[in-house]
Formats: C-alpha cells, sequence, structure tokens
C-alpha cells in the first residue's frame, strides 16, 4: 500500500502540466499518482466551486475541508481507494471544533480528548495578546484526520511565516499540531503525519544549509527549533523519508517558480511524512517524485509491507491490522459522498431549466475543467430550441430609429414569398437583417461622430505649427468648412508621419506643419520606435539580460526590468545585503538589475550622440 502526499498549489494548477492535461476526468489523475491514500494540500477551492467530479470520483472516497472565511486559500482533501482500503472515521481540523451539522457522536469521534488552549503554552502575538480558545487556527482549513484503525492519519498544510506578524499563528499551530499527536499517542495510537509543514528540518534541506552563515544560525528560528525538538531522537515522529536516504543531498520538494529554481535544484524540503515509532516495521520505502511537475511542490510517499513479522515471530498481515470491515454499509460521514448536494438530498440548479431529458447530469464536466469560483459563478441555462440562432433573448433595437419605422400600417404589406424546402426559418431571416441594419446604422453614425469636429476643438497638430499671419477677419467659419474639414483622427496620424520626419531632417523642423514624409522614411522612423530593446549585458558575465515583468500589486507593478540571465543555485549573488562576498558562486546569477525604460533611455541618447 502506498501513501502520497503532494501540495499541488491549487487544483486548477494540475491542467497546466502534463500529463495531467492529458486525461479526461480527474479520476484519471488519481490512478495515475498510483497511490491507495492520496493527500493534498492547498486545494484553494471551496465547496461550492467543486465540480462533481472532483469531489466524488469514482472508486474513491474524499474529505476536504476548506477555510471558512477566505476562498480559493489553503485547503487540504485526502482521497482514499475504495478497492484496497475503507477509512473508518474522519475529522476536519485538530481541535475538534469543527463539526458537520449535526455534530459527531462519539462513536463517529477519532478521540476522547483534543487539545486545549489553556493545556498548552502558546506564543503572544507583538501585542502580547495569547489565544484563549483554538478556533481562530483551525479556521483556515489546513488539516483531516482519518481513523484507518491500524493507524491515525493527518493530512496537514501549516502555515507559512509570510511576515514577522504571521510567526504567532505559525508557531501556534504547530503547538497545537504536536497537542493532537500527544493526546493520540496517549490512547494508545500510532500517527501517521503527511503534509505541507514550511520548516526545513536538517541543514541538507536546505540549499543555502552548507553555507557558513547559514549553519551557524540555522536552529535560531523558533519553528526550525521546534521541529528539531519533535523529531527524533530526540522527539516521537520519525522522518520516514529520511531514514531511507540519511545523507542524500538535493532531497528538495519545493522550489521558487518565479526565479526558475527548478531547473538547478535550488530548493527546500518542506514535505514530510512523519510518524510514530510503532508504524516503523510497516515501513518499506520512502521518497520524493521530483519528476513529476503540475506545482512547486513534488509529491513525496511511503510503501508499506503487506505483511510483517513480528519480534515474537507472529506474522500480521496488513489488510488485517487495518480493521477492514467489508460489511461497513458507508463511508464517515465527513465524506464529499454524503453531502446533501451528492446524496439526492438537495436539489441541483440545472433541474430548473429545460426538460426532464434534456436537463444535464448533476456533474457532466471532464478534468480539467472546475466549476467557477463564488464571485464569477452564474447558472447555465440548457438550450431547448432546435436552431441554436434563434436561442435567448434577441439585442436590443438600437435607440435611433428611422421615420419609415413610424409610417401607417394601412397600406397594403407586400407578399411574403413562400417558405421553401431547407430555407431558413422566417424568425431567423428577421433576426439576421435586423442585426445587420443596426449595425449598419451603428457603424455610419460612429464614423460621422468621429468626422464632425466640435466648434472651437483644435487638432494635435495645431499646437506645433508656427503661427499664423491671418487676419482676425478672415478666420471667419465658411460655409462649406464641414466638407472640407479632414478625419479628426487621420490629422492625429499625418501628424505622427509629419513628425517622425522631423526627427530624420533636424533642418525641416521650422517648417514641422507643412513637412510630408515619404512612406520609406515613416516605414524606418515607426520601426526605430518600435523595435525590442536590446537587452544589456550583466557586468560579471557579460552576457545578455534577460526582461521579466513586476506582478506584484504596487506602483511598479507592469513596469519591466532586465537580471542576469543565468540560473539561480546554491551562492549566488542575491546582493551585499543578503550574501556574504566570500559566499558569492559566480557560476550562477549575479546581482545585474535595471529598469527597461532606463535601457530605452540610454539607447536613444547613444542614436542621438551618434
Amino acid at each position: 500500500m502506498r501513501i502520497l502526499s503532494w501540495n499541488i498549489n491549487g487544483i486548477r494548477t494540475l491542467p497546466q502540466y502534463h500529463p495531467w492535461n492529458t486525461f479526461t476526468s480527474f479520476q484519471g489523475v488519481l490512478q495515475n499518482l498510483d497511490a491507495d491514500i492520496i493527500c493534498f494540500q492547498e486545494m484553494k477551492t471551496s465547496r461550492s466551486s467543486l465540480s462533481r467530479g472532483v469531489a466524488i470520483p469514482d472508486h474513491f472516497h474524499a474529505f476536504f475541508s476548506f477555510p471558512q472565511n477566505k476562498g480559493g486559500y489553503s485547503g487540504v482533501a485526502i482521497y482514499t481507494d475504495s478497492r484496497t482500503i475503507t477509512p473508518l472515521k474522519a475529522e476536519e481540523g485538530l481541535s475538534g471544533i469543527l463539526q458537520p451539522k449535526p455534530p459527531l457522536t462519539s462513536d463517529e469521534r477519532i478521540s476522547r480528548s483534543y487539545p486545549c488552549a489553556h493545556e498548552m503554552e502558546l506564543m503572544p502575538d507583538d501585542q502580547g495578546y495569547t489565544p484563549i480558545d483554538l478556533t481562530a487556527l483551525d479556521a483556515e482549513g489546513r488539516a483531516l484526520i482519518v481513523d484507518f484503525g491500524l493507524f491515525v492519519l493527518i493530512n496537514v498544510y501549516c502555515p507559512n511565516e509570510t511576515s514577522d506578524a504571521r510567526l504567532p499563528y505559525k508557531m501556534n499551530y504547530h503547538f497545537m499540531l504536536q497537542e493532537r499527536v500527544r493526546k493520540l499517542r496517549s490512547e494508545g495510537r500510532e500517527v501517521v503525519v503527511v503534509g505541507d509543514i514550511n520548516i526545513c528540518a536538517t541543514l541538507l534541506d536546505h540549499c543555502d544549509g552548507h553555507l557558513a552563515s547559514n549553519a551557524s544560525t540555522f536552529y535560531d528560528h523558533p519553528a526550525r527549533a521546534w521541529f528539531h525538538s519533535w523529531l527524533s531522537p530526540i522527539g516521537c515522529m520519525t522522518d520516514a523519508a529520511r531514514t531511507f536516504w540519511p545523507d542524500r543531498k538535493g532531497m528538495y520538494t519545493c522550489w521558487n517558480t518565479k526565479i526558475s529554481a527548478r531547473e538547478t535544484n535550488y530548493g527546500t524540503r518542506v514535505d514530510y511524512i512523519l510518524v510514530t515509532s510503532g508504524m516503523l516495521p510497516w515501513i518499506k520505502h520512502g521518497d520524493i517524485q521530483p519528476s513529476l511537475k503540475g506545482s512547486d511542490h513534488c509529491p513525496i510517499y511511503i510503501d508499506l509491507h503487506d505483511q510483517i513479522t513480528t519480534d515474537t515471530g507472529q506474522r500480521l498481515s496488513l489488510r488485517d491490522v487495518l480493521l477492514m470491515d467489508g460489511n461497513k454499509p458507508d463511508s464517515p460521514r465527513l465524506a464529499a459522498r454524503r453531502w446533501d448536494e451528492y446524496s439526492s438530498k438537495q436539489t441541483l440548479l440545472s433541474a430548473f431549466f429545460g426538460k426532464e431529458k434534456e436537463v444535464m447530469a448533476p456533474d457532466s464536466s471532464v478534468f480539467p475543467s472546475v466549476a467557477p469560483t463564488p464571485d464569477t459563478q452564474s447558472p447555465i441555462v440548457q438550450p431547448v430550441a432546435a436552431h441554436p440562432a434563434v436561442v435567448g433573448f434577441p439585442p436590443p433595437m438600437h435607440p435611433t430609429l428611422k421615420k419609415s419605422t413610424c409610417t401607417s400600417t394601412s397600406q397594403p404589406s407586400a407578399p411574403s414569398p413562400k417558405p421553401q424546402a431547407n430555407s431558413i426559418s422566417s424568425s431567423q431571416v428577421v433576426l439576421s437583417s435586423g442585426s445587420a441594419k443596426r449595425k449598419a446604422t451603428t457603424d455610419n453614425e460612429a464614423k460621422a461622430a468621429l468626422k464632425k469636429l466640435k466648434p472651437g476643438q483644435s487638432k494635435l497638430s495645431a499646437f506645433f505649427a508656427q503661427p499664423s499671419t491671418t487676419s482676425p477677419s478672415s478666420q471667419t467659419d465658411s460655409p462649406g468648412q464641414d466638407a472640407d474639414q479632414q478625419d479628426y483622427i487621420e490629422s492625429d496620424y499625418q501628424f505622427a508621419l509629419e513628425l517622425s520626419a522631423s526627427l530624420e531632417n533636424p533642418d525641416s523642423q521650422g517648417s514641422l506643419a507643412s513637412a510630408v514624409p515619404s512612406t520609406s522614411q515613416s516605414k524606418t522612423t515607426w520601426s526605430q520606435l518600435m523595435a525590442p530593446i536590446q537587452p544589456p549585458h550583466c557586468i560579471i558575465h557579460g552576457e545578455p539580460a534577460k526582461e521579466y515583468t513586476v506582478n506584484k500589486p504596487g506602483p511598479n507593478k507592469g513596469k519591466t526590468f532586465f537580471l542576469c540571465s543565468r540560473p539561480v543555485g546554491p551562492g549566488y549573488d542575491k546582493g551585499k545585503g543578503e550574501r556574504l562576498r566570500e559566499e558569492v558562486d559566480h557560476r550562477y546569477r549575479c546581482n545585474f538589475f535595471k529598469w527597461s525604460s532606463d535601457v530605452r533611455r540610454e539607447a536613444k541618447d547613444k542614436s542621438l550622440a551618434s
């Protein structure tokens, strides 16, 4: 049996990668992962956004935990193959506070006791406030717990330290996880913790761990110090994958895709499968799968023996100790299969539209399509007419009506021709002709509005022309002035041609208004203006730099800049403030940076000087 964990960074991210974009259903993705228990982190979706194929794929039991207040964020899921393993109980969260409706009974609960804030030593925030309960810690959809008999599985997505203010939340979540495992062990249960812990356990798990400046202060961070004390030999949890690869370097599971760090394996190992000591005899192998793309993380897995022999010589079968009850009537109540919308207890929106035979199945969507988020979600009405051209409401009439449409209807109308076989229906003809007339009317009026120059409105070229010597009396409008005026947009375009000609011939700038450049001159000028920027060369390597775009919200969003084109790697130059000069490895990216606007300005100044 295989247990697999993967931070997929959003259920909508997978279809962007091969081979997941070749599958017609989400079930194909699960089967291709070839695991009996599949744990996902960062689903980044909500219950209302899940398609039927993702929520209840064939042959799989599915369990989900979503954030309560923030959609498209966090979220974890567990899929179990119903043909090989049966989940006995399931809970959402670590504190026991999150309950379905109606709440779980004592027989449905996994534990007899749960973490309590007053029993734990929590970290206060920057204002000295310490949480009095664990509700806020369990509100972001970060944990699922499933009981399989032999062991209790905890799928967790621990918070990341995005800022100093977030550190207390991160640490308190780790304390809650540790307390939940401690209570399970006190009840005699074996525990398997899988997921994204968001901490590097050792120096081997960090791409810059070998640098002297990092090694001396590695465990000074409170999260690393906590994790180090929780793992064996100090703590009760064993890093299963590292057990089989104790000295393996570059065993990373996460990379920064913004700097293309995966190309040079410049990453960290923050995804783990941790087990208590009683599960170690069952573990056959463990490893990572860095070749599987689909996220900024890669999957990690362990394989379990089908049978083991204890120290007393007793043979134990995995199927027997998992307490797989073939007569169990249904999956745990937390399973998606038992949600109202999938258990025939809730009417679907599609049932209100169209005839019964034309109503689509509850979910005919295939992977990779995922239902839209609640912000953009809208009901889809299925077509019921025979001709698609007649479906829906006709477009609104143009507000300007011709006088002929208001004439009396007393005149006899012309006889309409008889319909011929295979001809278009009359309603379609009316819609098509009406649409064409409205389009023509709109186009003509738009052109007339553009050509008509408002009184007192000047053309752009008038601001650059020489002052006119015409007397004021001769500036009165003539009757044919409107007919002689040129198109307003065309005049500005003509001025652009004149301006381009003046750039090539400085002597003609005095007579800019009367200059008429040739076609070749305009083509040359526009080619120079629209030509891409020639990339500068970085200082250290002398190689052409690579252009990037700022995507972070702020005043610089959308601006472009140049960086050294070499990939990042251990010891790449982050700058004097972040990297010691003696630790810089010039085989990787240097700290070259320049805004594209500066490069363009320098190129312009150089061309003028020459």
